[in-house]
């Protein structure tokens, strides 16, 4: 939780701020016009329902309206996404255990695929688990972990295959109008019930120089609690 918090000073020092209130199912969040519409994260939810977790985040504007530029190369490549930062831990989603802060990110990126098994996913948007580290050298203060070369960590069957701690599962995705919502089996995430979590909107750049960081945070849209906090706590629906 330590790690947590202190990302949590982190972004706050690297976005603009607003005044949130939570709940057990959900943390709300005051609309803010320097926020592009797409981003300004109004409210987050995770819950239970049946045999499934249920991720959603609105926002003020249409989600998914605004994606990154194409570069037309991978190195200095930009990403979107609409991410949860969880309590979970990073061996509950097939990684080793206490990596980081675990969090499920819906992402866009035009310039390069990242599905499992060489899969195509550049044109859509779709879900990745990331696991997040401190980094001072991302202008976001955090990256996506990085595998150093050489070693063999425990990664989970739909590792995409790059040098990163990140996941590439096919979980149901959509977006229509104000909501991002994503829907995964309990049975995958057994450790997700009375789960602590949070909202972010952000952008993500890949190194320009293919070196680690390979993949950093590079600006915080919006957090919805304001200060990565995770004060929401994944209870079944109401």
């Amino acid at each position: 939780m330590t790690r947590i918090l202190a990302a949590g000073a982190l972004l706050a020092g690297t976005a603009s701020l607003w005044l949130t209130s939570a709940s057990a199912h959900t943390i709300k969040a005051d609309p803010a016009e320097a926020v592009q519409a797409p981003f300004d994260i109004i409210e987050t939810t995770i819950v239970t329902k049946g045999d499934s977790a249920v991720f959603t985040t609105r926002v003020r504007g249409e989600a998914g309206s605004e994606k990154p530029a194409a570069t037309g190369k991978f190195e200095g490549s930009d990403v979107y996404a609409y991410v949860w930062p969880t309590s979970l831990n990073s061996g509950e989603i097939g990684f080793d255990k206490d990596q980081g802060i675990v969090a499920l990110a819906v992402t866009f990126h035009p310039d390069f695929d990242d599905a499992a098994k060489g899969g195509k996913n550049r044109d859509v948007w779709h879900p990745h688990w990331v696991v997040l580290a401190e980094d001072k050298a991302c202008g976001g203060g955090l990256k996506v972990i990085d595998i150093p070369e050489g070693t063999k960590p425990k990664v989970p069957e739909t590792w995409p295959g790059v040098p990163l701690l990140i996941d590439s599962p096919e979980y149901p995705t959509t977006l229509k109008g104000d909501a991002v919502d994503v829907t995964i089996p309990l049975s995958l995430i057994g450790g997700i019930a009375g789960a602590s979590y949070d909202g972010v909107t952000a952008g993500l750049k890949v190194n320009g120089n293919l070196h680690a960081p390979l993949l950093c945070v590079s600006n915080v849209f919006k957090v919805a609690s304001g200060n990565l906090s995770l004060p929401g706590k994944v209870m079944p629906s109401k």
